[in-house]
């Protein structure tokens, strides 16, 4: 008895812990006893069989059947912790791998042929990288567990691997080459995959989408500025016009040909753009624009081309981010090197040094199974402050502070404070936001900024130093005025810009991938509400009843949110209702029940959520998947705003999921890719499927999207969902 009452009161006496405690009954068996008392400090007598004792309450859930069960929530959060505290980078900085598809790996193998490097050391494990990949029916997908693969990413990994030297009769060549010509063959392919097979002398130039370099002498007031493209899209044209102008063609040893792609032969193969629109539309009127482009690329007097050419290049050198990469993103990047290339660049050069040496840097690299993967971006500031957020919901548990410290310094440090692209647009206002990656300081993020906001709001109590209560506020007051400026016509608020939203320029031969826009989403949104509910402005204040009107009137009519930068409307959805909570929404509300009870009925058999990301091409597919960690821990998130007791069963069945598959070291395993880079609508925000899917030209797949895979998503929000749940059984 006294062993354990040393124990109790030691772990009373705990600094900072505000302890709950509730008389619970509960039965166990003799055999038990000794092991189950001392893990949940009660007394220990070998004769009890029916103990009435004083129990931590947010230890203990009431299972289905109203019976008590301990699920240690208590120990996974401290295990979660833990495994986060050991991960921490000695900068002060938490981050994740973040995994695409093949196309990276590909395209680095075709840049390396046309660069003319032939002894980079990471070759032959780039090379295992794709074959590693490579689905059983031959195909390379975009994401996880996909239901077909996707011709672009096996067209780009089936020509990488023939330059590499990979006898197109071994077996992983003849599956990829049978499931490309029983999928179309190469008539389907994107237009960056011809431009790819240009560049190698495998595609005319001529049949590739124009892209003239003197777009960059329009004036801003024009619908084609480049500034009116997305920040990644700006990025990425101007190093392709270089090339687009130029035409360079870096031909393959012949016995490296794709001429097994054309079992026709080149001369009866179409390599003309497809044609699936009116006669009288804006995509026929640039169609027709883009034939007359071509041609004048091969006219005799192009008065204005070199001019041009050297502007073009003068931003891509001026863009070069510090760490070598481009816009902190792989497809600029690569482009950059090419077309710097192409214009007599020696790879001897700063600039070309620089960009190649950052493939090189650990930092945007990873190896796995034996082979060495390239990133398509880096996230350390996003890792960053979820964690932090992560902390916070569990109430800085003991150790975590100086950790916490030491990533509040690195973030005041990283805060943006040079002039970007956004200003174009948005005048007379000082810098103060984030970027997601390292080094990015010509395009910071709205969303990044706004949960750096909420993560330094939330910490601002716990720090005694002086000095550093100053640097975070100041910091705040900087990124809330960059913040409110960033703010849409329409009450929303973007990822990088601000009115976004030119649609003419989806209609150009150009853009059949991804998204050229960047237009407000609610998940973005709604993390600048909860900041700004956090720096005590609520619905009364104009800026925030705009933002509440645009998130309403972007609901579905099944109660849901769509999810632009997540997957998908569980992602959206779990954004949007903890924000409405910190700006002093009625929780009771009917749209917002309506919400929660559309996570409620989505809820899997095995107590979890999951979403495919071939929901944005399939609405039936709308809150289904195989249960993940990260979409688990959204889902909870939703639920749990409000502290309404009316779903707790389903919250504890959710904490179940996540503790049963909790491993060992404290975390989860997720294969699925739960992150959303671009749906492939073009138009850079939801769309009708029922009006838009045939013009999509793609399914499931997701053959114009770009999905993710966080290896961090797994571990932050689990953890930030548990300690929010901790919270609210604590307070019954």
């Amino acid at each position: 008895m006294q062993k354990i009452e040393r124990i109790l009161i030691k772990y009373c006496s705990l600094p900072g812990k505000q302890l709950h405690f509730r008389q619970v009954n509960f039965y166990v068996n003799t055999s038990g006893e000794a092991s189950f008392f001392h893990k949940t400090t009660c007394c220990n007598h070998p004769d009890l069989k029916f103990i009435k004792a004083f129990f931590i309450s947010n230890l203990l859930i009431t299972n289905n059947s109203g019976t008590l069960k301990t699920l240690e929530l208590q120990n996974a959060i401290a295990s979660a912790i833990n495994w986060l505290l050991a991960s921490q980078d000695d900068e002060g900085f938490w981050v994740g791998r973040l995994e695409s598809n093949s196309c990276m790996e590909a395209e680095w193998i075709l840049a390396m042929h046309i660069l003319g490097i032939d002894d980079d050391p990471k070759y032959g494990g780039v090379v295992k990288a794709i074959l590693n990949d490579q689905r059983d029916d031959g195909s390379w997908d975009i994401y996880f567990d996909a239901p077909t693969g996707d011709i672009n990413t096996t067209v780009e990994s089936y020509a990488a691997l023939r330059l590499a030297g990979i006898d197109p009769d071994s077996e992983q060549l003849k599956k990829a080459r049978k499931w490309i010509l029983a999928h179309g063959g190469l008539s389907g392919i994107r237009v960056f995959t011809r431009y790819w097979l240009a560049l190698l002398g495998e595609w005319p130039w001529e049949h590739t989408p124009a892209l003239p370099p003197e777009i960059i002498f329009l004036p801003r007031w024009t619908p084609f500025n480049i500034y009116r493209f997305a920040t990644w899209a700006r990025a990425t044209m101007l190093p392709l016009a270089v090339l687009s102008a130029r035409r360079p063609v870096v031909p393959s040893s012949s016995a490296h040909r794709l001429d097994e792609l054309f079992p026709d032969g080149r001369e009866n193969f179409d390599f003309r753009l497809p044609r699936k629109f009116g006669f009288f539309s804006w995509e026929q009127f640039f169609f027709s624009a883009d034939r007359f482009l071509n041609g004048y690329t091969n006219f005799f007097y192009t008065p204005f081309r070199e001019g041009a050419i050297q502007q073009c290049l003068d931003w891509i050198v001026d863009h070069q981010d510090t760490d070598g990469a481009w816009g902190g993103i792989q497809p600029p990047w690569i482009y950059s090197l090419l077309a710097l290339r192409c214009e007599g660049y020696s790879l001897d050069h700063q600039v070309l040094r620089k960009g190649l040496e950052a493939f090189s840097s650990p930092r945007w690299s990873y190896q796995k199974e034996g082979g060495i993967y390239l990133q398509p971006s880096v996230s350390p500031i996003w890792d960053t402050v979820l964690t932090l957020l992560a902390f916070l919901d569990c109430d800085m548990p003991e150790g975590t502070y100086r950790s916490a410290i030491r990533a509040i310094q690195y973030l005041i440090n990283q805060q943006v404070l040079t002039n970007g692209d956004w200003q174009v647009f948005v005048k007379n206002v000082e810098p103060g936001g984030w970027a997601f990656e390292y080094e990015n300081e010509k395009y910071p993020d709205v969303d990044d900024t706004a949960v750096a906001v909420i993560v330094l709001r939330r910490i601002f109590p716990y720090v005694k130093d002086e000095k550093i209560r100053n640097q975070i506020q100041l910091a705040v007051d900087r990124a809330l005025n960059w913040l409110m400026a960033m703010q849409n016509k329409n009450g929303g608020w973007a990822a990088f810009d601000k009115d976004n939203t030119g649609r003419i320029l989806t209609k150009i031969p150009f853009a059949d991938f991804g998204e050229l826009l960047d237009p407000p989403s609610v998940d973005v949104t709604a993390h600048v509400l909860e900041a700004f509910g956090l720096c005590d402005m609520d619905k009364t204040n104009p800026v925030v009843a705009e933002a509440c009107r645009y998130i309403r009137e972007e609901q579905e009519k099944d109660g849901s949110w769509f999810g632009r930068w997540g997957v998908n409307y569980i992602y959206g959805t779990a954004a949007v209702l903890p924000a409405l909570e910190i700006i002093g929404e009625e929780m009771t509300a009917d749209y917002i029940k309506h919400a929660q009870q559309w996570l409620v009925t989505h809820q899997n058999e095995d107590g979890g959520w999951g979403e495919s990301c071939g929901s944005y091409m399939d609405n039936g597919l709308r809150g289904k998947g195989p249960s993940t960690a990260s979409q688990t821990g959204w889902a909870l998130m939703g639920l749990l705003a409000g502290g309404s007791n009316e779903n707790d069963k389903y919250i504890k069945r959710g904490l179940e999921y996540l503790l049963k598959h909790q491993k060992k070291d404290g975390t989860w395993d997720e294969p699925q890719y739960t992150g959303t880079g671009f749906p492939g609508y073009g138009v850079g925000e939801r769309v009708d499927l029922k009006r838009s899917k045939a013009r999509l030209n793609q399914g499931e797949e997701l053959s114009r999207g770009f999905m993710l895979n966080y290896n961090l998503y797994r571990h932050y929000f689990p953890l930030i969902a548990m300690g929010r749940a901790q919270k609210h059984f604590a307070k019954q």
